[in-house]
């Protein structure tokens, strides 16, 4: 038996915000102890954008491009991040729950104590990034893709995985809790993983076709 994975730190955020009004995103801008909700901010294109201990609540961005984005200290609410282009992005301490993550890109992303409750974070892609002490609970995650990237003590709690695709990744110290990895590519990267006896036996034909163990006709 081994012991749980280590879950993510949460957000250090100061007990009062400053509530602002955000029209767009500009180049290398940051936005400090700051709660920006219900704002549409529409196919942006800016780099080195910053939020710190910020609340985000009910905003709208998708389809925009925010290469090196930062988020650290912040908590994310039925936003929605459908589509957008995060390459490089840098996520530390963050919570985002209830929103949608469709098609979102974080290559190449550094993201470190990060819970992701409740939310759609399908077709989307982690490539050849690290995700260290990260949480996905309760989401749809079906044809996101972990490719070459690198987990340590990432924790996947009921979550849809149908055909996931973990091809390339190295997994340390991680976790799978009564999730679906129905039809998943790249079985052979989940060492390093642990599950519960139960989703073991579940998933016994998963594990045969992933080493080429053929069914055979019951014995007359």
């Amino acid at each position: 038996m081994r012991r749980a994975a280590e879950p993510p730190r949460p957000p250090e955020l100061p007990i009062q915000l400053q509530r602002v009004e955000i029209s767009a995103l500009d180049h290398d801008a940051s936005y400090l102890e700051i709660e920006l909700a219900d704002a549409a901010l529409l196919a942006q294109h800016a780099k080195g954008v910053t939020f710190q201990a910020a609340k985000l609540i009910k905003i709208d961005l998708p389809d925009s491009r925010l290469d090196h984005l930062r988020v650290v200290d912040s908590a994310l609410d039925s936003c929605n991040l459908a589509n957008v282009q995060g390459s490089s992005a840098n996520l530390t301490r963050v919570t985002i729950q209830t929103s949608r993550l469709t098609g979102i890109a974080l290559s190449e992303a550094k993201l470190q104590d990060v819970t992701i409750r409740d939310c759609r974070v399908d077709l989307a892609s982690f490539g050849r990034s690290r995700l260290e002490r990260v949480t996905f609970a309760d989401c749809l995650l079906s044809q996101t893709d972990f490719l070459d990237a690198q987990l340590e003590s990432v924790r996947f709690h009921r979550c849809d995985l149908t055909r996931a695709d973990f091809r390339g990744a190295r997994l340390k110290h991680c976790e799978f809790r009564r999730s679906d990895l129905t039809a998943l590519e790249g079985v052979q990267s989940l060492r390093g993983a642990a599950m519960e006896w139960s989703d073991i036996v579940e998933m016994a034909g998963v594990w045969a076709a992933a080493v080429g163990v053929e069914v055979l006709d019951a014995e007359c």
